[in-house]
This record gives C-alpha cells, sequence and structure tokens, in this order.
C-alpha cells in the first residue's frame, strides 16, 4: 500500500505538481506579466453572467478601458449576447474550459476537448477563434505544455481574493491599488457561482475596480488586452533572453519580492517606484564620510536598494553603457530629492547618520555627494561579486562581453553619505553638463563604450 502511495505521489508530482511550479516561478511556456511604462492588464474568469457582466463592460466603457475575458464555455452557451457584446466592445475573449474544473483532474485528451468545445462556442457566437486560454485556478499539467502552438497558456502577476466577500470593497481597492503598476496582469472574476467563491462577490469588485479605474486615469496608465501586452513583450530585449537568463531573472526578481516582505522595505516612490530603502545599524568599520563626518560602527544608516525589476528594465532596454548610464543618473536625480523629503518628514528617520549601499564599481555616485569605499576582504565581499557578475552578464546592455573585457573593475563597493548632506542639498546637483556629454557619447559611433567609471551606481544590492 505504502509503495502504491509513493508512486501515486510521483506520478502526480510529475503530472501536475512541478509543471505548476515552474510555470509559476519561471514564467516557462506560459504568459504572466508584460512590460511598458502606461499599461497594464485587466482579466476576468469564470464569467459571462447576466447580472454581473454587462456591468462591469459598462464599467470599462466608462473608461475607455479593454479587457480580457477568459469565459466558460458553458456560460458562453447559455449567455450569447453577452459575448457577442464582449466581442463588439473590442474586449479580448479567451477560453477556460468547457466547464470549471481543474486540469489536475482530467486527462489530456479531455482537456483538448474542453479547450476545442468552448473554442467552437466562441466562434459561433463571434465568427473569431480564440487562441489565448487561462487553465482554471492557474493549475497546469504536463500536457498542457504541448498545447503551445494551439493556445498561449495567460497566468497573471496580480491576484487580489476578489472571489470572496467578507474582505469587502474597500480591503479589495486596497490591494488592487498597491499593485496597479505598469506591467501587470490582474486576476479578477465577474461570476460568483464558482466552487468556493461566493455569489455576491463581483459587487465588491465592481466598486474596487471603478476606484482602481479612477486611480489609473490619474496615474496615466491604461488597460490594455493581453494579446496587446503579449505583442509588446515579444517586441522586447527581453524576450530574446535564453531560458537559462530567463530563470536567473525569475529568481532574482522573486528574492526581490521576499527580501522587501521580510525586511519592510519602503519606497520612495510609489508611482514608480526605483528606490527602497530601510533604517538598520551599521555594522562596519569606522568611516570617514563627506564633510569630515564619521560612521562609527551601532550608528543608524539608511540602506538603499534599487528595485531589480527597475534596473533590469532599464538595462534591457539600453542600446549601450552610455544610455543605461544617462537614465540612471536621472532616476537617481529624482528620487533622492524624494527620499529626503520622506527623512525630513519621520522623526525615526531622522535619528540614521548616512545613507549607505553596495555597489559595483564606478565613481557616478560621488557626483551626488557619496563616499566610495572598499568592501572589506571576506566572505560578503566575494559572494557580493559574485552576484553582481552574473547579474551584470544579463542585464547590462553588452552582457557577459563586458565582463570578460574589464573583470578587473567588478568590484562591490560600499557608498556612504552623511544625511546632512542630502537634507541640506536635496542632492539636486547640475547634471545637465554630465548627461549632454553621454548623450553626444551615445549619438557619436565612433565612442561605442563608456568607461565603466562614469556610470552611476547602478547596482545597489539586496
Amino acid at each position: 500500500m505504502e509503495t502504491l502511495l509513493l508512486w501515486l505521489f510521483y506520478i502526480s508530482s510529475f503530472y501536475a505538481f512541478i509543471p505548476g511550479i515552474i510555470s509559476r516561478i519561471f514564467g516557462f511556456r506560459v504568459f504572466r506579466k508584460g512590460i511598458g511604462s502606461g499599461q497594464f492588464a485587466l482579466t476576468f474568469d469564470d464569467g459571462p453572467d447576466p447580472r454581473f457582466t454587462p456591468r462591469l463592460l459598462d464599467l470599462l466603457q466608462q473608461y475607455d478601458a479593454k479587457a480580457t475575458f477568459f469565459v466558460v464555455g458553458a456560460h458562453a452557451e447559455r449567455h450569447p449576447e453577452l459575448i457577442r457584446r464582449i466581442h463588439e466592445e473590442g474586449h479580448l475573449i479567451g477560453i477556460h474550459n468547457y466547464v470549471h474544473k481543474s486540469n489536475w483532474l482530467m486527462r489530456p485528451s479531455t482537456v483538448r476537448r474542453q479547450i476545442q468545445r468552448t473554442d467552437d462556442i466562441i466562434f459561433a457566437i463571434t465568427g473569431e477563434r480564440s487562441t489565448y486560454y487561462r487553465p482554471p485556478w492557474g493549475i497546469v499539467n504536463l500536457f498542457d505544455f504541448s498545447k503551445r502552438r494551439q493556445v498561449q497558456i495567460v497566468l497573471w502577476s496580480a491576484m487580489f481574493g476578489d472571489w470572496r466577500e467578507k474582505q469587502g470593497s474597500e480591503r479589495l481597492a486596497e490591494k488592487m491599488l498597491s499593485r496597479l503598476n505598469p506591467g501587470e496582469v490582474m486576476l479578477l472574476h465577474d461570476r460568483g457561482t464558482t466552487l468556493g467563491a461566493d455569489p455576491g462577490a463581483p459587487e465588491h469588485m465592481l466598486v474596487a475596480l471603478e476606484r482602481t479605474l479612477q486611480e489609473a486615469e490619474i496615474r496615466g496608465l491604461k488597460s490594455i488586452r493581453v494579446d496587446e501586452m503579449i505583442k509588446a513583450a515579444e517586441s522586447s530585449p527581453m524576450h530574446r533572453l535564453s531560458f537559462a537568463k530567463r530563470i536567473i531573472v525569475g529568481l532574482w526578481l522573486a528574492w526581490e519580492q521576499v527580501f522587501q516582505f521580510l525586511f519592510q522595505l519602503k519606497t520612495v516612490s510609489q508611482d514608480n517606484p526605483f528606490l527602497h530603502f530601510r533604517l538598520r545599524k551599521y555594522q562596519g568599520q569606522p568611516l570617514m564620510m563627506e564633510g569630515g563626518v564619521m560612521l562609527n560602527k551601532g550608528d543608524k544608516v539608511i540602506e538603499l536598494h534599487i528595485d531589480n525589476r527597475q534596473l533590469f528594465e532599464l538595462g534591457v532596454h539600453s542600446r549601450s553603457t552610455a544610455q543605461l548610464a544617462i537614465r540612471m543618473i536621472r532616476r537617481m536625480n529624482q528620487d533622492l530629492p524624494l527620499l529626503a523629503d520622506m527623512i525630513a518628514a519621520d522623526e525615526r528617520l531622522m535619528t540614521a547618520k548616512a545613507l549607505y549601499g553596495v555597489s559595483m564599481l564606478n565613481r557616478g555616485p560621488e557626483k551626488f555627494g557619496f563616499t566610495i569605499v572598499d568592501l572589506p576582504s571576506g566572505w560578503f565581499a566575494r559572494s557580493t561579486k559574485f552576484y553582481l557578475s552574473l547579474l551584470m552578464s544579463v542585464i547590462h546592455p553588452a552582457g557577459g562581453a563586458r565582463l570578460k573585457e574589464r573583470s578587473e573593475v567588478l568590484v562591490p563597493k560600499m557608498i556612504v553619505m552623511p544625511i546632512q548632506l542630502l537634507l541640506h542639498s536635496k542632492n539636486k546637483i547640475p547634471l545637465d553638463s554630465k548627461v549632454k556629454i553621454l548623450e553626444r557619447r551615445e549619438e557619436d559611433y565612433s565612442v561605442k563604450v563608456v568607461h565603466e567609471a562614469e556610470l552611476p551606481s547602478a547596482t545597489i544590492v539586496n
């Protein structure tokens, strides 16, 4: 009996659990998150529903928002007028099986029939085939990956538990607004009759969605269809990364989320997160900072961390080192004054003596008032160098070639600045001349690489 149970465990893991893990964590053969500076995607599962879907469509029309509806075939069959309206109003229709049943509990041939039957229903109503598929609960099995040529599997990057009534519209809106960022694929539900869902839950979803669309309008964010987001992602440099590098990026971005949660990092600008920080005690050797200020062990510091996703997107969208340098300089110059305002308004942060971070070797931070100091030799310095070298091989415009050319300069450094210096100047340094020089070099094809020493602090480690 034990042997039988063990074999059942092995088979189920191979068939369902392992494919589910690699699709969720690494995005293997699925689409989870887009790119871009001004778009996000609203997706709705389990419908259509005669009670809630018409009101949802009215709301989307009011804010000129486009969405993707992953419909259950049986519901679509009963309400063709809603499918027709979704299509006519310019939204994308995807497949969510004919019945809402987990793919883990169905044979591959059964799943295939579920998809085909739902697609036939959509085609009979709209005259168009659907090639986008979201398995119920986002659960894939091993053979779902083989459907890549027939359908694009679409998961999500943000889920809010909107199928539960008890959290209410206020809490749901807070959760949605906290994830209202470019590239997000939001999972919502326009029907509450699925197993585990509350029938009246979509009522709260509609209230929270209106608040989210209002805020998106203020921020200049627009909801687009998933197919548009996928098209933009496929034309991006990230799409050209090897699978191995995508795994590195996936782990790196996942670590970002874990690190921020564990250490309760705060963000300088919620609308466009770039700098995160936390208050902690300095544990290093005494060192002299700008202006003769001494930093001693035990002094409080504000530790800086650059957002991993922002850093990655800046790197992969930069054509050269010069362009990456320009973008990093501008972002630092935008966020440091905001950080100064946050510190000045918080008594707890005002107890800090310095800003602190760990960066790759460069002289850019000196322009902002930072002092650059070698890390003490040891395990931390070696592990940090390995981590940053691996990171730079992925995000740097020149990739691994840059590491081979100038491996001797890829040494992590501490950067420190007295808090009072930041507060006094708000760090608005005159960057125009430096940026113009870099822009001229970017345009001059005879100068293809700017010296690494001219880069700003492009990597502050987590």
